[in-house]
């Protein structure tokens, strides 16, 4: 008997019976759909994590200045220690051989305004070197220039969040927005940025939309500073030239800042590298539990799909007899009951895909994160499909197959 007419037979049986059939596939299909979406969102976390951290640079070291309580404030400074400063900066460049960029920024939290409109916000000083080291780019307008941190110039960079809430209908640029007493034209608005809600020192729950960035010089003449004894810059930014020596560099840099600030806890030492390597980790066990959890849903499935083809060998035993005594071999039997086997978790598995994809675009569209839906994904789920229907269909494909025709044809 060839092939083709095996599978007439098979897909046959399934037709007959198609009420079984479907309810059969449902376990295929819902772990099919579930391996698929839980996929999707360990997938959709782990980019989103990729996209964060690279936002910081993976070649980077980031050095962040405490928040201190006024009292500890106080023990610090007494221990003869300013806090970060441009000449921490001057220093790590100095000393430190493998850093190619340092770049400095102050922060200060404020109120910007325009015309009747207010949003919370930071007021970020920085240099051009900022943007050198983060590849920062304005959506619209253009980004600060060495120009205008050397003319101290009262210009402005606006985050995605701010332009919304100040700007919900107008075109920023140009305008000029009061920050504190001071005005600043608007030259550019950057694009929509990640959140850092992980505890990374003072990088925790950081919302880089409400940021607005200033000329590092126009920041320091024209902004009090927020604390009496508060450091003179909030973060240093440190590009390293070779990745593979960050771990050096920052115990290097480590050693200097401590020698500066006299051995003071009052800053955080960040390498976003390492925390990219953890994130990665953490993600794959995290898409490892989530799979196993799907595939529970496929075990139960192709236990399914084994007791209904073990009822369907006995419910049909008269029919093996006569097809034996006609002169069907063993091999035959076997074949079409595993066809039929295979058939369920195909067609179940072909079903699943359509609804795991439909799911995940669901969850993308509802929820706060994102999902992606992969090739390797759907083609896992769909192999494990068919695997799943010839492993558990083999053992009612043999079952049928070692069946005694004689017997069988007795069989009422």
């Amino acid at each position: 008997m060839e092939l083709r007419e095996h599978l007439q037979i098979g897909l046959e049986g399934l037709r007959v019976h198609r009420m079984r059939s479907i309810l059969t596939m449902l376990g295929i299909i819902f772990g099919v759909a579930a391996v698929i979406a839980m996929l999707s969102i360990g997938e959709g976390a782990k980019r989103e994590a990729l996209e964060k951290y690279k936002m910081l640079g993976v070649n980077n070291i980031i050095v962040r200045d405490k928040d201190l309580s006024d009292k500890e404030l106080d023990e610090v400074r007494a221990k003869f220690s300013r806090g970060l400063s441009l000449a921490d900066a001057e220093a790590i460049k100095k000393i430190v051989p493998t850093v190619e960029l340092v770049a400095a920024q102050a922060e200060k939290e404020t109120e910007a305004r325009f015309e009747d409109k207010s949003t919370k916000t930071t007021v970020v000083g920085v240099t051009d070197n900022f943007k050198s080291i983060l590849n920062y780019e304005a959506k619209t307008g253009k980004f600060l220039t060495m120009d205008h941190h050397e003319r101290q110039l009262r210009v402005c960079v606006l985050g995605d969040e701010v332009a919304r809430n100040l700007f919900p209908v107008q075109d920023p640029i140009g305008k000029k927005v009061k920050l504190e007493d001071q005005w600043f034209e608007v030259i550019g608005v950057m694009g929509t940025k990640s959140l850092f809600t992980e505890t990374v020192g003072e990088l925790a729950s950081r919302n880089l939309n409400q940021d607005i960035y200033v000329p590092l010089s126009a920041f320091s003449s024209r902004f009090d500073n927020a604390n009496r004894l508060g450091s003179e810059i909030k973060q240093l930014t440190i590009k390293i030239g070779d990745s593979e020596k960050l771990v050096e560099s920052a115990s290097i840099i480590r050693r200097v800042i401590d020698r500066r600030h006299r051995n003071n806890n009052d800053y955080d030492l960040v390498i976003p590298y390492e925390l990219l390597k953890q994130e990665e980790k953490e993600t794959r066990i995290y898409n490892m539990v989530l799979g196993s959890i799907a595939a529970i849903s496929l075990l139960v499935g192709g236990i399914g799909i084994m007791n209904i083809m073990l009822a369907t060998v006995l419910e049909r035993t008269r029919e093996i007899g006569i097809r034996r005594s006609l002169g069907a071999r063993r091999r035959e039997i076997l074949i079409q009951f595993l066809i039929e086997a295979i058939g369920l978790s195909l067609v179940g598995g072909l079903v699943g895909i359509i609804l795991g994809v439909t799911m995940s675009l669901v969850i993308n569209s509802i929820a706060e994160f994102h999902t992606a839906i992969t090739p390797l994904s759907i083609i896992v789920a769909f192999g494990v499909s068919g695997a799943v229907g010839i492993i558990f269909g083999t053992f009612p494909a043999k079952s049928a197959a070692e069946i005694n025709p004689i017997e069988a044809l007795r069989y009422e």
